[in-house]
């Protein structure tokens, strides 16, 4: 199921990520993570998810996380102001086709670090394709926010891409996944960045997350 949000919350939403998102850092190493301010939401997705574009559509910067996307960032935890309140934390995609074991070990060594440490992360969104719905490797990034004990919430990305047959079977899918994750919400996002969907819904999410 979704959350319904009142026109308040949903105005709070579009009032807080009003186009003012700036890319703060990149990080590589646990060593490298910025000073704490306010509270921090993580983004988190297979590769291709469309996490950039829903991240650009969410702030309404455009190309906002292209900056993450440039060679030699890969691997980074990239960190996005909103206020003297908010970080947006953009994770690279998962799924770790053309990296070496070697590399992954690392990264996945950084990441558990952050997760497990970071006393302001307050909720991780984790991005599932309409077209494909929960795969392996969501699964484990499950198991790594579970043993980290960080509430995550899923959002359905390119919904607009299936019937809604289709999606409202995926979304049943779904929720028989989290009910059995201990960290996870039993309430999910259905979005389509490029129809604009269920962005606002989103906004307010983290407007509520940011205010409480």
């Amino acid at each position: 199921m979704s959350e319904t949000f009142t026109s308040e919350e949903l105005l709070a939403g579009r009032q807080l990520l009003n186009g003012s998102a700036t890319f703060r850092l990149g990080v590589a190493k646990l060593e490298q993570l910025p000073p704490m301010r306010g509270i921090e939401i993580a983004f988190a997705g297979r590769s291709n998810v469309g996490k950039s574009t829903l991240l650009n559509a969410l702030t309404g910067v455009n190309g906002l996380a292209r900056t993450s996307n440039t060679p030699g960032r890969t691997r980074e935890l990239n960190f996005f102001e909103v206020g003297p309140k908010l970080n947006l934390v953009d994770m690279p995609g998962y799924g770790y086709a053309k990296a070496s074991k070697k590399d992954v070990k690392q990264w996945q060594a950084v990441l558990r670090g952050y997760l497990r440490g970071r006393v302001g992360l307050t909720r991780a969104f984790v991005l599932i394709d309409a077209r494909h719905g929960v795969m392996t490797h969501d699964m484990e990034m499950f198991e790594m926010l579970d043993d980290a004990a960080v509430a995550y919430q899923l959002v359905i990305t390119k919904s607009d891409k299936i019937k809604p047959s289709e999606l409202e079977s995926l979304l049943t899918e779904t929720l028989a996944v989290v009910k059995k994750r201990a960290a996870a919400f039993p309430t999910i996002h259905i979005t389509s960045a490029e129809k604009a969907f269920g962005i606002d819904e989103l906004r307010a999410e983290v407007a509520k997350l940011v205010n409480s």
